[in-house]
């Protein structure tokens, strides 16, 4: 598909960074609804993506976003990506939490 843009990923965040998106994302395998939902704010925006559009990047960002992370966690924070503070918001709190459940 088309290439998202710096400011449609934005705004993807700020939907995604809604508690409320976060919780049914969190609650849900079955997410096509939720995206749909994600889409049709974007469409608010004047951008233009369908529901899969937006799963895709939202789990291609997450994917990027754990392995930053686990490369930071290992000890070599060379690797980085353009919207790790943005997502640690959202995405931090709930990779502690598992993070320290393994432990025990």
């Amino acid at each position: 598909g088309k290439h998202w843009t710096v400011n449609e990923v934005r705004a993807l965040i700020r939907i995604w960074s809604d508690k409320n998106i976060q919780q049914q994302l969190e609650g849900t395998v079955r997410n096509k609804r939720i995206f749909e939902q994600v889409a049709a704010r974007l469409q608010k925006f004047g951008i233009d993506r369908d529901w899969k559009q937006c799963r895709t990047k939202y789990k291609n960002l997450k994917h990027e976003y754990k392995s930053v992370k686990s490369a930071q966690d290992s000890g070599s924070a060379r690797k980085s990506m353009k919207f790790f503070k943005e997502l640690d918001t959202i995405l931090g709190h709930s990779t502690m939490e598992q993070a320290s459940k393994s432990h025990n």
